[in-house]
């Protein structure tokens, strides 16, 4: 799996898997259940992650939607 972005922002991962999903292209978000152990802080970020096949066109579709300054480098 291929991390698109990184975030403790639960309506930007809301809006992602919204398009996405629009899009046809599943998600898989990382780490969402981490607060259990941190104490409900939310201070460690959520990772979104998509198939390696998906990869590429769930960064276009984001893209597109003006997600540009959320993504991971690639690489």
């Amino acid at each position: 799996m291929i991390e698109l972005l990184r975030t403790n922002d639960l309506v930007l991962i809301s809006a992602v898997e919204a398009i996405l999903a629009d899009s046809g292209i599943e998600i898989f978000v990382a780490d969402q259940f981490m607060s259990a152990l941190e104490g409900s802080l939310g201070f460690l970020p959520r990772r979104v992650l998509v198939q390696s096949e998906d990869a590429a066109r769930a960064r276009r579709t984001l893209l597109q939607a003006g997600f540009a300054a959320e993504l991971r480098d690639v690489g």
